[in-house]
């Protein structure tokens, strides 16, 4: 009798009837990612050179590239917040470069509408060589041409992980998404 009954409130799809997508799984993701990513600093790692990459600015891309209409194009400011509180960078610096490249993808996107893994890698790497640049010159430390290889390492190691962290996020949307057609 009870199998007839779960039957019953089932249309000839599986869907259950007065249900709805969950709004916390479907949006929420995206930014508790970025936003747990931006708070890597806080692990005690101890380097006499900035080897950390900047996960939550590569999670941002990361997202960006693989959901384009999922982040809204103001989701740089509070993101960038976040970013601020945890990175040691002076106020203001993430919220500006997230920002930027908010709208600097959208440009992108829109004169150059088809996507591939080589051309999200590229403009990923490009938009991390700027972001770093720009934070080293944002910090207030002064710059001279013996410090600059200093950021070499970490440069290289942002620029090789971006496509393991774009899979993670890739792994994460799928997951999102089967949540979301589940409570559907």
């Amino acid at each position: 009798m009870e199998r007839l009954n779960a039957s019953a409130r089932r249309d000839q799809f599986g869907s259950k009837l007065n249900r709805d997508h969950s709004p916390v799984l479907a949006f929420g993701i995206p930014w508790l990612t970025i936003i747990l990513a931006s708070m890597v600093p806080l692990l005690p790692v101890i380097a006499p050179a900035p080897i950390l990459p900047p996960l939550g600015y590569i999670a941002l891309l990361a997202w960006r590239m693989a959901r384009p209409g999922l982040l809204p194009l103001w989701a740089g400011v509070p993101l960038g917040l976040v970013d601020d509180l945890y990175s040691g960078q002076p106020f203001g610096c993430a919220i500006f470069l997230f920002s930027a490249t908010m709208i600097a993808i959208e440009l992108i996107e829109m004169r150059f509408p088809w996507r591939g893994f080589w051309q999200d890698w590229a403009v990923a790497s490009a938009f991390i060589v700027a972001y770093i640049g720009l934070t080293a010159l944002f910090s207030g430390a002064p710059l001279s041409a013996n410090q600059l290889p200093l950021l070499l390492p970490q440069l290289g190691l942002s620029i090789l992980l971006f496509p393991m962290i774009a899979r993670l996020v890739t792994a994460l949307d799928n997951l999102r998404l089967k949540r979301v057609r589940r409570f559907g």
